[in-house]
């Protein structure tokens, strides 16, 4: 009976620590990382999927590196932009958007470093090398 109970306390402690490892925060680069990605990818949905309002074709391009200055203005631009308050999905992107921009100057200015300021590089995202075979 005892090293049953030995063994069940120690699955026990085991998971605990396996649950304590994975619930370490996220950094501030690593979330303002993940939301950029995520608005990214939420924007180039929107503008794939059959959309209920002919504004969308009208948004500004949203393609997010947080590692160029650019992006700041890009984010104000798409959060100012004044059509498409109907359309539930641009309405949770501009708040995401807008989060995005809050967290950036506020909470991670300190963790963020910009390398470029090539506000060209916004209007078309790069594609990632092709690795040959």
């Amino acid at each position: 009976k005892l090293p049953t109970m030995k063994m069940l306390l120690s699955l026990i402690a085991l998971f605990s620590a396996a649950l304590l490892g994975h619930a370490a925060p996220p950094t501030c680069y690593s979330r303002l990382l993940s939301l950029s990605k995520e608005i990214t990818e939420s924007f180039k949905e929107l503008q794939t999927s059959e959309a209920e309002d002919s504004c969308v074709e009208m948004l500004p391009r949203l393609y997010l590196d947080i590692h160029n200055y650019c992006v700041l203005a890009r984010l104000r631009e798409f959060v100012a932009y004044p059509r498409c308050e109907r359309v539930l999905e641009v309405s949770e992107l501009k708040e995401k958007a807008r989060s995005l921009y809050t967290i950036m100057i506020s909470y991670c200015r300190r963790d963020l470093v910009f390398l470029t300021d090539d506000c060209n590089a916004l209007e078309k995202p790069i594609s990632p090398p092709i690795e040959p075979s």
